[in-house]
């Protein structure tokens, strides 16, 4: 038996990089693919692995209604994982053009935002499951070399940490994964340069373990790094430092708008 047997996942930006390693992982232990990508490419996942394929734009709220439409056909949806992204690429915040940030932010924001407001009903419906999005360590930490992209990543954490607390109660996690440099078309214009500096690219399957990690554990609100070599770690985060006001020290606020201890 798969890891997967029996259930339906759908995987954005599967057309290519780490998207198409996960449909591929994702068909070979058992699951049915629900295949989303912008790209008429994707349509070859139908014969290739038996995926649902839907040609949609994440970007746009409309096209989501037909992966809603896809994973109701096949029962329901156990697995969602928000993976498609881009990059500007741009460095200087000066050259970055109206297109290209409004470019990024559509696809790397509010795909994942769209994308969870559409499918969590679905998984709740469901009864649980996972939600896993992709990231990047440039989410974590500085990222000089695109700095809107690094923007965007941070935004993808922050969205799945705070998603987390509110979806615990209805048996769905939901956790990031934190790729660093990973050997996809989106590093197509550093390859030379990582090849002089004998930088090791991660391999997409490598991914794919991580979200595999994300998606058969219990832990929620994780942001997942990985690194070539090593195995992937939940990443540590510490928690702000609190009010000094004399007769408040060590006050939280109240209910949701307090972070938990260990996040």
């Amino acid at each position: 038996m798969g890891l997967l047997d029996g259930k339906v996942a759908v995987v954005t930006g599967a057309a290519s990089g780490i998207g198409l390693a996960c449909t591929t992982r994702f068909a070979a232990e058992g699951a049915t693919v629900v295949a989303v990508d912008i790209s008429g490419s994707v349509e070859g996942l139908a014969a290739a692995v038996g995926a649902v394929t839907v040609r949609a734009d994440v970007s746009r709220p409309d096209d989501w209604l037909a992966v809603v439409e896809a994973v109701r056909s096949l029962g329901g949806v156990d697995t969602v994982y928000l993976n498609a992204g881009v990059t500007t690429p741009e460095g200087d915040i000066t050259a970055v053009t109206d297109d290209q940030y409004r470019r990024i932010l559509a696809v790397n924001v509010d795909g994942v935002a769209f994308g969870a407001r559409a499918l969590v009903p679905e998984l709740v419906e469901r009864g649980g499951g996972a939600l896993v999005a992709t990231a990047s360590l440039a989410g974590l930490v500085a990222f000089a070399a695109d700095p809107i992209y690094a923007m965007t990543k941070h935004a993808v954490v922050g969205l799945v940490r705070s998603l987390a607390l509110t979806l615990v109660g209805h048996g769905i996690t939901v956790n990031a994964v934190c790729p660093g440099l990973t050997d996809t078309p989106l590093v197509d214009g550093a390859r030379d340069a990582l090849a002089a500096a004998q930088f090791p690219l991660i391999a997409p399957e490598a991914v794919v373990e991580a979200v595999l990690g994300c998606i058969l554990g219990e832990a929620t609100g994780q942001a997942v790094v990985v690194q070539a070599g090593r195995e992937p770690i939940p990443y540590r985060f510490s928690r702000p430092p609190g009010p000094r006001q004399a007769g408040a020290e060590g006050r939280v606020p109240p209910g949701p708008l307090a972070a938990p201890v260990d996040q």
